[in-house]
């Protein structure tokens, strides 16, 4: 087998770019070579194949979290029966949601608003004016507003997100990253009007089960599957992601993907029994950094 060259001892900076470049360019091919003689030895094998090796990753080394349920569990499926989302999931109530932002919001936190609005049916946009929250709440519950999103923003980007669930809460404050309008996006298709079907994945705790449920609760019960809508919420190590997609079926056997936008990570700040009030507000659970986040395999969503 050939030895590795130094590249660190090249002083020229191009030489050692290009000599760095070949070299991985040679290892790509030792792999491609490799994986080729693997496949070609398990079809000859057959049935007598060695299994493939499981990798090792931080999601399935994680350490072990007492709060991971089953949704199938009797307890959690009555405690879920009593919660404040339970009457949204019996069918009792239909999701109408307000979306606002704070005061005097920039050009781009405004054209994410409106993308949240086309995203979510039956929503509708207030632009508060100054007006205090605490004040918007009961104008809300009122109008038979069932959820409360806002957008908060610095530095002319949007940052973060609050859902509040009327009228009597829980409240999620999230920090928002990775900001993406549609028209950022390449090949991105239109949206439509169809009801788009809801995709949750690994909320396994009880809090991510709340969350999870707290999500779910401002799109509508049952979605239109003609229109090949569907709104994916996807927690990986405690961020997570959101994208938007429509169903492209090529044929019998194969289907695609095209994105539709908007698309944006979220990190769990903090969950609040009842509706918005920093003040006075009771927290289930606050994100402490340096005090929780001890291992970076151990996760709480």
């Amino acid at each position: 087998m050939a030895q590795k060259p130094n590249i660190f001892r090249i002083k020229n900076k191009i030489r050692r770019a290009e000599v760095y470049k070949e070299m991985k360019k040679e290892q790509r091919k030792i792999q491609k070579k490799e994986k080729k003689r693997k496949m070609v030895e398990a079809k000859a094998l057959g049935d007598k194949a060695p299994p493939k090796k499981i990798p090792r990753t931080i999601e399935n080394t994680r350490v072990y979290d007492e709060t991971m349920v089953n949704s199938l569990d009797e307890e959690v499926r009555k405690d879920e029966a009593e919660d404040e989302m339970s009457t949204y999931f019996n069918r009792k109530t239909t999701p109408k949601v307000l979306i606002t932002s704070g005061d005097k919001p920039r050009t781009r936190t405004n054209q994410f608003c409106k993308e949240l609005k086309k995203c979510i049916p039956n929503s509708q946009i207030y632009y508060r004016r100054g007006l205090d929250l605490k004040k918007i709440i009961p104008q809300a519950v009122s109008k038979d507003f069932t959820d409360i999103v806002i957008i908060n923003e610095d530095s002319k980007e949007p940052n973060g997100l609050v859902i509040s669930h009327l009228p009597d809460g829980p409240t999620a404050h999230f920090k928002m990253s990775n900001v993406r309008l549609t028209k950022q996006l390449k090949r991105h298709g239109a949206m439509t009007g169809h009801m788009p079907e809801v995709i949750l994945n690994n909320f396994n705790t009880r809090l991510g089960h709340t969350i999870g449920r707290l999500l779910a609760s401002i799109f509508p019960h049952d979605p239109d599957f003609h229109g090949r809508r569907a709104v994916t919420f996807h927690n990986q190590r405690d961020f997570i992601f959101f994208r938007q997609h429509r169903y492209m079926f090529k044929n019998a056997k194969r289907v695609g993907l095209q994105e539709l936008g908007p698309r944006f990570t979220l990190k769990l700040r903090s969950l609040q029994k009842g509706t918005f009030d920093s003040k006075f507000g009771e927290y289930e659970w606050v994100h402490k950094r340096h005090e929780m986040e001890t291992s970076r395999r151990k996760f709480f969503l």
